[in-house]
């Protein structure tokens, strides 16, 4: 199998359009880290990112028949420009099929290359449904996003560049896994030449479905409602057919990082770059940093920086949680004294802390609970920190991880319910485009009070809603019934202490 991957690899056509990306030293991530870490930027492509690899190689190598009829995939953006790109190049017809909460950037650059765009769907797998009806009712050339042979090629270049660049043995690489032709692609080479060298396969919390895979044996297919869309570009409920073939073999380990560790490593590239990678296109520096402290001894290891397509409305959310998920900022409820010069003693609790956030309202005559947040150095930092107000005194919750907390109460602090134990929270979640809040409560309709509502667009791939409902614990099954109908996915947050606290 690698043999036959390995000749495709070196007889791939990509540099008819490619550059060969250099590979960057990250001093910053190598001296926290340990190691000397390399970052192979593909950002730096036309189309900032490395789709337009896997893309032309089979583009290129289509018959003439073929080119004249035209081609049409679906994608969730990079793969799109690869194959608008490419079909500029070599005069072809393109129609891109996006879902409809695709980042305007994407579907502009795709329109801009001249390819026609047909917005469908909320996810990759609906756009790609309706885009293979297309190609049969239209008669168009499929161009697979991932499982490909030639498109695995494609993407397989990156490996041999890597090698290539790289002076030193490596250690491993760290490649961003969506449908897994990059993987494939990179591990096929790589194990080749190196069968030492570790390929780490990185996913993102809510689209794991290489993690899933490995895990069950064989392919499966993550819940499509449930996938994660921050990541949009590695959006993908089943690895592929032939990407799983290779990996289940070639590839050594996969981690899972979550939201708040993506917008860690954008910052982290940025500062070693001044790259403003997407969240797709930072996720395998997440899982370097991931899979390095729990596995130290590592000397040299390269990281994929796979894109760059980002939504400038979308670097405000990226920039709140990104401290969060470098472990630098805690954020935690403490309950104080309500009198005179109970902040400036728990300020003095904190020592030289900063404070990145303070929101706090009278509560009662004695106490108030105050919404603050804490530069800290680690995780383990913040556990310390945790445990020394306690010792102090202090009534101390940690909502770190709390996701109410963090997108929600950290801007609504201030007022509490007039009538305490007739409220039900529920947070849901719904993709994000132009209309998608008032389609949202249209399905809420008139049938329950809202006492309570908070939204917040931040750029994010889907509309993030605290909501509570003026219901008493009797209704509670009725109203569940009723949320379930809807079709939005939600959480319940009526035992949520941060809601007790700031807003019962």
């Amino acid at each position: 199998m690698l043999e036959s991957y390995v000749k495709k690899i070196l007889g791939s056509r990509v540099y008819d359009l490619a550059i060969e990306s250099p590979l960057s030293p990250a001093p910053l991530l190598s001296r926290r880290l340990g190691a000397q870490v390399s970052l192979k930027r593909e950002d730096m492509q036309s189309v900032y990112s490395f789709k337009l690899r896997g893309a032309y190689n089979k583009m290129a190598q289509l018959s003439q028949e073929q080119k004249q009829a035209g081609v049409i995939t679906a994608s969730a953006g990079n793969h799109a420009q690869g194959v608008a790109i490419s079909a500029q190049k070599l005069g072809m017809r393109a129609t891109i099929v996006m879902g409809k909460n695709t980042p305007s950037i994407k579907v502009n650059a795709v329109r801009d290359r001249g390819a026609k765009v047909v917005l469908f769907g909320d996810n990759y797998n609906e756009a790609a449904e309706h885009a293979k009806e297309l190609c049969k009712a239209e008669q168009l050339v499929y161009i697979p996003p991932y499982d490909d042979v030639d498109v695995i090629a494609g993407q397989g270049t990156i490996g041999m560049e890597i090698v290539n660049q790289h002076s030193e043995p490596l250690d491993a690489i760290f490649v961003p896994v969506g449908g897994g032709g990059l993987l494939a692609g990179v591990a096929a080479y790589v194990k080749y030449l190196h069968p030492s060298t570790k390929i780490i396969g990185v996913e993102v919390e809510g689209s794991n479905c290489l993690d899933a895979a490995m895990r069950a044996g064989r392919r499966v297919t993550l819940p499509i409602d449930k996938l994660d869309l921050f990541a949009d570009g590695v959006s993908v409920a089943q690895i592929g057919k032939e990407t799983f073939k290779v990996a289940k073999r070639y590839v050594d380990d996969v981690v899972v990082v979550n939201v708040d560790e993506i917008c860690a490593a954008i910052k982290d590239v940025f500062e070693d770059t001044r790259c403003v990678a997407e969240p797709a296109g930072a996720l395998a520096i997440a899982g370097m940093k991931r899979y390095m402290t729990s596995n130290p001894g590592l000397s040299h290891v390269v990281s994929i920086v796979s894109g760059a397509n980002v939504n400038f409305d979308r670097l405000r959310h990226i920039s709140e949680r990104a401290e969060v998920g470098e472990a630098r900022e805690a954020i935690l409820a403490v309950t104080i004294d309500e009198a005179k010069g109970s902040f400036l003693k728990f300020c003095r609790a904190l020592g030289k802390r900063a404070i990145t956030e303070f929101n706090y309202r009278c509560a009662d005559a004695d106490q108030a609970h105050i919404y603050v947040g804490i530069g800290v150095k680690s995780k383990e930092d913040r556990l310390d920190l945790v445990a020394q107000l306690q010792g102090k005194g202090y009534q101390v919750f940690d909502m770190t991880e709390n996701e109410a907390a963090k997108v929600h109460l950290r801007h609504m602090v201030g007022g509490h319910r007039r009538s305490p134990g007739t409220e039900m929270l529920f947070r849901f979640e719904f993709p994000e485009r132009p209309g998608a809040l008032l389609q949202f409560l249209s399905g809420l309709g008139s049938d329950w009070n809202i006492s309570l509502f908070h939204y917040r667009n931040h750029g994010s791939a889907w509309g993030r809603v605290l909501v509570g409902f003026d219901a008493g614990a009797k209704e509670k099954k009725t109203l569940q019934d009723y949320l379930q109908r809807i079709g939005y996915r939600f959480w319940s947050e009526e035992n949520n202490p941060a809601y007790e606290l700031f807003l019962r």
